[in-house]
């Protein structure tokens, strides 16, 4: 388990250095495109690209939370689910009790976020409250707690928010490329055209490039939390249940997006469930393909 939490530091650090570097020169490209000069455009895309990283990792849990309209659970409110999450602290060993959230949706599902275990949030679906039992719930809570001992939340979140803010830029850019009228420049410095086409590159590329970089990270790491979840619970057949519950629902979850589809405990298009999903392009691994690791574990 350590070790996966050290890998999971190591890949948080090259994908923030990775999407930083691919909004520079996507700004890079944009600012030569309107006639910027080469200094003010590496100014402006480098001062963008630092200022975007830092706000994404200090405020990636409050964009995340944001987007899915969420309210903070309360004791009287969501009794079952606060005494759920008291019980498994014990056994997790975490120091610092995450923060409860609850979104308004008919679909079963939930996920963890923030930055480390001490700025972490779980999240639910009011649908998961209402159609789970005790051990079902305590399995999903349980699920979404090792992805905060395991600084899977850092990871997640920051490519939640930067693959969308990549695909955003990327869009409104190449929307713009293509309005503008064609310029003709001389360009006297051969390295000025080599950084002006990688940025045309990655501005085509991104949106495929930055949902490659969370689908493959995504896969993994729910076998990892599955395993770590029992761990918690000592009770497989919760966890299990509530898995086979949850993808047979075909309620829909309006406030999931392609950029943070990959945060849920299962993937929140029903539609997309239905297929074998352990190929390269599946957010997560298939629930039978989860149940039975699971089941292995016994």
């Amino acid at each position: 388990m350590y070790e996966d939490i050290k890998k999971n530091k190591i890949k948080t650090g090259v994908i923030v250095f990775s999407f930083l570097l691919m909004i520079t020169l996507i700004l890079y490209y944009v600012c030569y495109m309107f006639d910027i000069s080469s200094y003010v455009a590496i100014t402006i895309a480098l001062g963008f690209s630092i200022f975007s990283t830092i706000a994404t990792y200090y405020n990636c849990d409050k964009i995340v939370l944001a987007s899915v309209h969420a309210r903070e659970a309360t004791h009287e409110e969501d009794l079952q689910l606060t005494n759920i999450l008291e019980a498994l602290m014990v056994a997790s060993g975490l120091e610092h009790k995450p923060r409860l959230y609850v979104m308004e949706s008919s679909q079963p599902n939930a996920f963890a976020t923030g930055r480390n275990p001490e700025n972490a949030i779980i999240c639910v679906t009011t649908g998961l409250l209402e159609k789970l039992d005790y051990y079902e719930l305590e399995g999903v809570v349980a699920h979404e707690l090792s992805h905060i001992k395991n600084y899977d939340i850092l990871l997640s979140a920051i490519i939640s928010v930067m693959v969308g803010f990549v695909i955003m830029l990327s869009d409104i850019f190449t929307r713009t490329m293509f309005r503008s009228s064609s310029r003709s420049k001389d360009d006297d410095n051969k390295g000025n055209a080599i950084i002006l086409l990688i940025g045309l590159i990655f501005l085509i590329l991104s949106p495929i490039i930055s949902n490659l970089i969370q689908l493959a990270v995504s896969r993994r790491r729910e076998y990892l939390a599955d395993s770590t979840a029992v761990q918690f619970t000592r009770n497989p057949e919760g966890l299990i249940s509530a898995l086979r519950k949850i993808s047979e629902d075909d309620s829909k979850l309006d406030m999931a997006s392609n950029s943070n589809s990959y945060m849920y405990i299962e993937n929140p298009f029903p539609k997309k469930r239905k297929k074998k999903s352990s190929n390269l392009f599946s957010t997560h691994p298939s629930v039978e393909d989860r149940i039975e690791a699971l089941q292995n574990l016994k």
